[in-house]
């Protein structure tokens, strides 16, 4: 079970908090190590194995690559190469091994025996940091770090190990052995962390009831409202779920000191799939861009459709050891490589350079919506069939006469609520708002003051909401 949302913000933060600001800064480290892998101890203490050896092969891969310096050593190649493939060896053993298995059953007729294997938390997340520090390190971009017990927090750093975002070491190299900690970090970073838990605990886990609810039920039992509510509450669950975490996780480590990289921005305003994957999961679509498509020869090199299919196949498969999850990383990358199309056909970008009206705007926030949307429903369904089945009924105005239940039985006067506030806040309204009153010199300190209160009711609000819910698993530590 995951670390217990209540334990965690009455005892585990407020305590670790105290400790590092009280404590000389040359303990700071360690108390930060020591509290991250208790931290992954309480929530999976017989696989804490695995993020230790994590942390060993890395480091030992580290000093390998750094010991053949040279990129054209055949021997600091071979080290890379097996820490690459260390790394995932242990992501595939944990996340697919039961999967390759079922295609072998499948495929040959086999009767292989699944091994059920416990996911370990946060392990697509720390496998994938591995790799960045010893492929930067052999690209001469970080120097190697010799001290094991600093490897192991850039692994194991607790804000950040359930679901990301993925940190790469060059971006916090520095800041491991040096950071700043004053008022303003502080209190930055709890607001954030504030705004990530509200997202998480108000909005994220009431409108995944309606969507629990709508995608537990047979496909061809919904009505045309009811698909599309569905649709739209797992879009707007997963959104708020995993953003919120990300928000939760740069607001602790602002209060530890660290910065860390933002992870999304607003995704659901974008007007094309490109722009949706440089505003949704940023850390791992430019994971999968600086460390698989531009290697594999991105724009210049190679079939650049053939590597934007291995891309987001890749991207498909690192959600999860399943079809949906494949397909949905494919049907993004089948829009990707029709815009690249557009944008590389010179009639066709010129016209949609020239298209500038609002209609046409409207238009194309409407198409990546779709494609957004129908992609959901797939990653979302526990096969294909089922989510060609829920896609027929979200598409269809001859309902089939197996609907059981009307729309208005999942979204009640509260849920209603919580869906439209869900809608506003997906879209840059406050942070416009914010920025609307700073420059216009309105009365700022009412604002603050009002923003204060506003932090104060969500807060309360939020842990109230997480005693009653007790167990609160965020989204994306599956995957």
């Amino acid at each position: 079970m995951i670390f217990s949302s209540v334990i965690f913000l009455f005892v585990f933060l407020p305590v670790t908090l105290l400790l590092y600001y009280v404590l000389p800064k040359k303990v700071k480290n360690l108390l930060l190590l020591l509290a991250s892998f208790l931290f992954y101890f309480w929530g999976e203490a017989k696989l804490v194995i695995v993020l230790i050896a994590s942390i060993c092969i890395n480091y030992f891969c580290g000093l390998a690559v750094d010991s053949f310096r040279s990129r054209k050593s055949i021997y600091g190649k071979l080290a890379l190469a097996m820490g690459i493939l260390l790394n995932l060896a242990l992501l595939g053993y944990f996340k697919y091994f039961d999967f390759a298995v079922e295609i072998l059953n499948m495929g040959f007729g086999k009767a292989i025996p699944l091994k059920e294997i416990i996911l370990p938390i946060g392990i697509s997340f720390y496998t994938f940091q591995g790799i960045t520090y010893i492929v930067d390190l052999f690209r001469g971009e970080v120097e190697v770090q010799k001290n094991p017990l600093k490897i192991a927090l850039y692994i194991s750093l607790f804000p950040q190990l359930v679901a990301g975002p993925i940190i790469r070491y060059k971006d916090i190299a520095r800041q491991i052995d040096d950071r700043s900690l004053n008022v303003d970090l502080f209190y930055s970073g709890a607001v954030r962390f504030i705004f990530g838990l509200g997202k998480k605990v108000i909005i994220a886990n009431n409108v995944a009831a309606i969507a629990d609810a709508v995608f537990s039920s047979p496909a061809d039992t919904h009505s045309i409202s009811t698909a599309w509510l569905g649709a739209i509450c797992f879009a707007l669950q997963l959104y708020f779920d995993f953003s919120g975490y990300s928000d939760m996780a740069i607001g602790l480590g602002k209060m530890f000191g660290f910065e860390f990289r933002e992870n999304f921005n607003y995704p659901y305003i974008s007007r094309n799939i490109r722009e949706f994957w440089r505003r949704w999961h940023i850390s791992l679509s430019s994971f999968f861009r600086d460390y698989l498509y531009i290697p594999l020869g991105g724009n210049r090199r190679g079939n650049v459709y053939f590597n934007l299919i291995i891309v987001f196949a890749a991207t498909g498969l690192w959600h999860g050891a399943g079809w949906t999850y494949i397909v949905w990383g494919l049907w993004h990358g089948l829009f990707i490589i029709i815009e690249n199309v557009i944008k590389r056909t010179p009639t066709l970008a010129r016209i949609a350079e020239k298209a500038t009206a609002p209609i046409f705007r409207i238009f194309t926030h409407i198409y990546a919506l779709l494609v957004i949307l129908i992609g959901w429903v797939i990653f979302r369904s526990e096969s294909i069939s089922y989510a060609a089945a829920f896609l027929k009924n979200m598409f269809s105005f001859s309902p089939s006469g197996n609907i059981r239940v009307s729309t208005l039985y999942y979204l009640d006067s509260f849920h209603a609520l919580v869906l439209g506030a869900a809608i506003m806040l997906s879209l840059p309204l406050y942070p416009k708002l914010a920025e609307w009153i700073r420059t216009k010199n309105h009365n700022m300190g009412m604002f603050s003051v009002l923003h204060i209160i506003c932090l104060g009711i969500l807060l309360v609000v939020s842990m109230l909401m997480i005693i009653n819910q007790g167990y609160n698993p965020f989204l994306y530590f599956r995957f």
